[in-house]
């Protein structure tokens, strides 16, 4: 199952790119991710594959970056379309899941950290 994982840091020049040239080392591929800042801080969430997961948080955690934790998350491909997304928010909503967390991924794909993972998935068809 995909993982976002949270990476937290300083709000300062630079810190993005040490933990892209972390991973890149480590042959660590970012699937997709978001991140945003306040108060001083900046916030990453990353999505990685189950494969690479443990290997992204180890290597970036031995070169002192923060990894404040990981989740499931549910990965959906989502049509290019206006209204697409709405259409699969109100399928979660209508099966009683609340989305905590949502970006965009590569290939049209939304990354969807949610409540229940399983009735996420059966309102979305079990993909």
């Amino acid at each position: 199952m995909p993982k976002d994982l949270t990476v937290v840091m300083e709000d300062r020049p630079g810190q993005l790119a040490m933990v892209g040239e972390t991973l890149g080392k480590a042959k660590v591929n970012i699937l997709g991710g978001c991140g945003f800042t306040s108060l001083g801080r900046g916030t990453l969430h990353l999505l990685f594959d189950d494969k690479s997961v443990d290997a992204a948080k180890r290597v970036l955690q031995q070169a002192g970056i923060t990894v404040q934790g990981d989740q499931d998350v549910l990965v959906q491909k989502v049509p290019d379309q206006p209204g697409a997304l709405g259409k699969l928010a109100r399928k979660l909503a209508d099966a009683g899941v609340n989305i905590n967390l949502i970006y965009l991924a590569t290939d049209t794909r939304a990354v969807f950290g949610v409540s229940d993972m399983a009735k996420a998935k059966a309102a979305l068809g079990g993909k």
